[in-house]
Parts: structure tokens; C-alpha cells; sequence
């Protein structure tokens, strides 16, 4: 069963980034190994397209490897005043894949579906020599400049943000470390020894940097430092982590259609025939009370149906009253069931049981093989066994909205 609110493309897909809004249409573009359902380094820019968030369809590769690329790995993307866009994206070599260049690229069309590859315009510091690991451009506007960040790994264990500005776009000058932090320090969370996909998004005049964590071939979750970013170099006031369960990674920051900002992760171990990975719904960012929050896009209610439960994908929605448990069940047996014990929200699956914070009312999306639960404490995603058309909940005070693909007909 493939996801119907959770976008999946033909082979591989990981990282989503440059989720722009332009002309009237959403583009994702993202991580792509076409034809097969196994990562491997000779990555593409996947390209969808659509009216919105919901109604992404695949396009043909944006980038592919060759031309100097072994691989096309992420990136971003911008658009100037006057116009011009571009794309910077990770080329990745053959011999040292953990360390790739920054290379930019123009569209062909007003469609964006063909693409050609400029020059190299950054790499890793000659400077310091013990950058190790080094990728994933995101771009911001600073005024009437552009700033660019890119995750890096260091020696000695310290993980790092590189970063760069531009008056133009097109030449780039290293302006040195953004910040950088141990893997040996842990309180108050853990942040590996290399960064991927930093992301910096301002709401409400704070900044929160976030970064998804790598450590020794092993990627974790998803983390966030509030703080101040100013000149280039990013001052942290607070540190939390932003993702749980086993999926949420790569987590790329954007603006919707009326410059709100929002997040999408990359969904691991969601696969099915022919298609593995898939990416979250998006969120909308909120910051209250020193908390990086996030909530279902609202564009998501366009597609509710009946107000019943059952249906292949569902939005439920739970004000976690003290002692209420949440139950799905299907043909008598209970395949998740939610409760609150502490702090924590204890999430039970057939095959697996998570515990997670919680705060605050609770948003549980169901899409086929896919669940994803999110309060004002974080979100938590995993692969489920699809509950089918015929289910039924149980719980005080739980409402539960059908999502349905021809709702907007």
C-alpha cells in the first residue's frame, strides 16, 4: 500500500530540499536513485511538482550524475531580486564521497524541468585541514546579501556548520566557522560528530539552527539550538531535539505559499513495491516559550472527508486529558494504542513500543504504511503495518477526520 499525503517517487528517494513556491506552483526537489529501491552514491535531483504540498507529482531528474559528478547530492536553492534562480548542490567524487564540492546550476525553462550545471563555486576549507566530512548547502538572505551554510565534520569528533557569503549568488567567500560543538558534549542533547542539512529558519525574529545528526555511519535524529544569528556566526541559547522514532531525518526548512515557514523530513524504512523512502507531511514552524514547534500544514484540511474514523489515511486529533488512552482498532485487535505516563507519551505498535515527550494537544496522521504523531514537544514517525479501509477508535474525547485525495474535486 503507497502513501497517499506522504510523497513517494518510482526507486529510492531521501533528503527533500529547495521546496519552493514560485509561478503559482510547489516544487520539491530531493534525494533520487531512479530504478532502484537501495541508496547507493550516484544520487539524482528528484524534481515533483504540483499545486500544492499534497499534489506533488514526479517529474525527470533535475541533475544527474556525470559532467564531474559520481553523485548529486543536497542542496538548495534561490532566487534573486531580479529574477535569476539557481541551485547549489553537493557534487560528490568517486574516491572520497564524504567530502564534495559546492556547484551550482541555472534552469533551462520557466518549468524547471531541465537544468544545466555551472561551476564550482565552494569547497572544503584548504585552510583547515581537519575538515573530514563536508555537504549540503542551504542558502538565506541577509539583507541585500545571501549567506550560505554548509554541515561539515571536523577532528577529533566536532561537528560544524561552514559558512559563506555572497553579494550575487554566483561567487561565494568562505567567512569560516558558523558554530561548531563536540560529540563529547551531551547535555542537554547529544549532537554527533557531523552535520547534515543545516537549516537556519527565523520566526518571529528568533533563530533556531537546525541539523540532522550523523556519527560514525550512523544517522540519528533530528536536533535544534535556539539563539541568535548574526554576521554570519550563530550564537545558541538552547538546545533540544526536534525528531523520534525511526524515521525522521533530513529535515529541510521552506516557505509555503504565503512565506510561512515549514519543515519536511525524510521518512526512513517506509518502502513498498517498487518505491522506498518517503517524506513527512509538512509542518508549519511556530517558536513559543523557547519550544520549536510544529503542526500539520493546514493545507492538509482541504482534503478532509467524513468525520468518522476508518479510510486509508486519517488526521486525528487527541487533547491528551490526564489517564485517557487511545486506542485503533482493527478486526478486534488493537494495532496503536496512546497513552500518557509522566512527561512521556508511550506510543504502542503491534510489533514495537517508543516513548516520546509530548505537550500540549497531540496530531496523529495516518497514511497507509505510514504514522506520524506530533505536539509542541516534537514529532515521531515509523513505519506501520497499514491498518486498511475498516477501523475504529477509541478514546475520550479523540476526533478523527478522513483524508481523502478527491475531497478538492
Amino acid at each position: 500500500m503507497r502513501p497517499e499525503f506522504h510523497f513517494t517517487a518510482n526507486g529510492w528517494i531521501n533528503d527533500p530540499h529547495a521546496i519552493t513556491f514560485a509561478r503559482g506552483r510547489c516544487h520539491l526537489f530531493f534525494q533520487h536513485v531512479p530504478g532502484v529501491t537501495e541508496w547507493n552514491p550516484a544520487c539524482s535531483w528528484g524534481h515533483a511538482s504540483g499545486n500544492d504540498l499534497f499534489s506533488l507529482r514526479q517529474l525527470p531528474p533535475a541533475l544527474s550524475p556525470g559532467d564531474g559528478d559520481a553523485g548529486v547530492w543536497s542542496g538548495s536553492l534561490m532566487t534573486d531580486a531580479e529574477g535569476n534562480t539557481r541551485i547549489l548542490y553537493t557534487s560528490v567524487a568517486g574516491h572520497d564521497p564524504a567530502i564534495g564540492r559546492i556547484r551550482s546550476a541555472t534552469p533551462a525553462d520557466e518549468d524547471w524541468v531541465t537544468w544545466v550545471k555551472g561551476p564550482v563555486v565552494a569547497s572544503a576549507p584548504l585552510s583547515d585541514q581537519r575538515v573530514l566530512m563536508y555537504r549540503d548547502p542551504m542558502i538565506v538572505q541577509d539583507g541585500d546579501h545571501w549567506r550560505m551554510l554548509v554541515g561539515a565534520g571536523l577532528a577529533d569528533g566536532v561537528a560544524a556548520v561552514v559558512g559563506y557569503s555572497s553579494s550575487d549568488g554566483v561567487e561565494w567567500n568562505e567567512d569560516g566557522i558558523v558554530l561548531a560543538r563536540p560529540a563529547s558534549e551531551q547535555h542537554p542533547v547529544w549532537t554527533g560528530s557531523m552535520w547534515e542539512c543545516p537549516q537556519i529558519v527565523e520566526v518571529n525574529g528568533r533563530h533556531a539552527l537546525i541539523i540532522s545528526v550523523w556519527d560514525s555511519n550512523v544517522l540519528y535524529d533530528v536536533v535544534y539550538a535556539l539563539g541568535d544569528y548574526a554576521d554570519g556566526v550563530f550564537s545558541p541559547q538552547s538546545w533540544a531535539r526536534l525528531s523520534y522514532g525511526p524515521s525522521p531525518y533530513a529535515a529541510t526548512v521552506f516557505r509555503d505559499a504565503e512565506d510561512r515557514p515549514c519543515l519536511m523530513f525524510w521518512l526512513r524504512d517506509v518502502s513498498g513495491d517498487g518505491w522506498a523512502g518517503a517524506h513527512s507531511i509538512p509542518y508549519r514552524i511556530t517558536i513559543t516559550d523557547e519550544v520549536l514547534a510544529l503542526e500539520p500544514h493546514p493545507d492538509l484540511t482541504q482534503y478532509y472527508g467524513p468525520a468518522q474514523p476508518g479510510g486509508i489515511a486519517s488526521d486525528i486529533t487527541w487533547p491528551t486529558r490526564a489517564d485517557d488512552v487511545v486506542k485503533i482498532i482493527r478486526d478486534g485487535a488493537v494495532v496503536l494504542k496512546l497513552e500518557r505516563d509522566s512527561q512521556d507519551l508511550v506510543v504502542t505498535l503491534t510489533d514495537a513500543s517508543y516513548r516520546v515527550p509530548w505537550a500540549g494537544s497531540i496530531r496523529v496522521v495516518v497514511d497507509g504504511p505510514v504514522l506520524e504523531i506530533s505536539s509542541a514537544a516534537g514529532t515521531f514517525a515509523s513505519p506501520i503495518h497499514p491498518f486498511g479501509s475498516e477501523w475504529d477508535i477509541e478514546g475520550a474525547g479523540v476526533s478523527a477526520r478522513r483524508l481523502e485525495t478527491q475531497a478538492l474535486a
